[in-house]
């Protein structure tokens, strides 16, 4: 892609049928094999690909060339290099929220619909929700404490200072604990035992880089959505904890042509089952409309 970073990119489903992509959360997370499941395979072309320095792209955890704007532009390349016309859906969850809106606003022609799970508008505010006492703290007020308990003295927020510190020498530590507190927050009912070592350090360094940096958004994607004329399904967990339910109804209230699905008792992640089977039900109804 260019900046000498190597992409993960991945097809499956129909070679000839209608070409969707689906884009994962983060920044760092990396694709997995559910985002494929949620598309009939009979029925689609489907695309997914791990963003810079996420999952199997190289280099891995890189913060070198790695904003915002690289990540739509290597979007936009794919797609050229697919010979793709254009996506008939892009799924974006979580801060793929923020991708496929960012680039849905960059090359409007080129995105049929949207579908968008736990939505994450990358405001100051809903970073402040997740990284600072005044928001999902005072939900889960021992796990927070372990966050803040992990770090070594030092300076600034809470974000800054894991920025500052996971270079160090106690790095894969710090980025263990950093992710695990996402990680349990994701689904109402987590395991007791989380295992995030296959993801943590390129979740660490690339949230931090990106959150310190407002998500390298020139101007806030929120107030830019009216100019979207395309269908876009919204699904949202009712007790999301990591990324708060206002911000899909704000979406909602914003776009023109959504539709909101509320997911009762679930939380944020796309494993939980009511949250997966409401994602394959937008799929299918966007699939009605042609």
């Amino acid at each position: 892609m260019g900046d000498d970073h190597l992409l993960y990119v991945e097809q499956s489903g129909n070679p000839d049928g209608e070409p969707v992509v689906a884009l994962h959360g983060g920044p760092g997370g990396g694709s997995s094999p559910l985002l494929r499941r949620l598309f009939d395979p009979r029925r689609y072309r489907i695309v997914v690909f791990d963003q810079r320095g996420a999952g199997r792209s190289r280099p891995y955890a890189s913060t070198e060339h790695n904003t915002l704007p690289d990540l739509v532009a290597d979007l936009e390349r794919i797609r050229e290099h697919l010979m793709i016309p254009r996506w008939q859906v892009v799924l974006g969850g979580s801060w793929g929220v923020t991708l496929a809106l960012a680039y849905a606003l960059d090359f409007p022609s080129r995105v049929a619909s949207l579908v968008l799970r736990g939505v994450f508008l990358c405001r100051q505010e809903d970073i402040d929700w997740l990284y600072t006492d005044r928001g999902a703290a005072r939900f889960y007020p021992d796990l927070w404490a372990r966050l803040l308990e992990a770090l070594p003295p030092g300076e600034g927020d809470l974000v800054t200072r894991y920025h500052r510190a996971l270079p160090g020498p106690d790095g894969e530590r710090l980025a263990r604990e950093w992710t695990l507190w996402e990680a349990r927050l994701s689904s109402l009912n987590p395991p007791p035992e989380i295992n995030v070592d296959h993801n943590a350090r390129a979740m660490a360094q690339l949230e931090t880089h990106y959150f310190v940096n407002g998500g390298f958004l020139a101007r806030p994607i929120l107030p830019r959505v009216g100019a979207l004329n395309c269908p876009v399904e919204i699904v949202h967990g009712r007790y999301d904890m990591v990324c708060p339910p206002e911000q899909a109804w704000l979406l909602h209230q914003a776009l023109p042509d959504s539709r909101l699905t509320w997911v009762p008792a679930a939380g944020h992640s796309s494993a939980e089952p009511a949250i997966a089977e409401a994602l394959v039900t937008a799929v299918r109804r966007l699939g009605r409309r042609g």
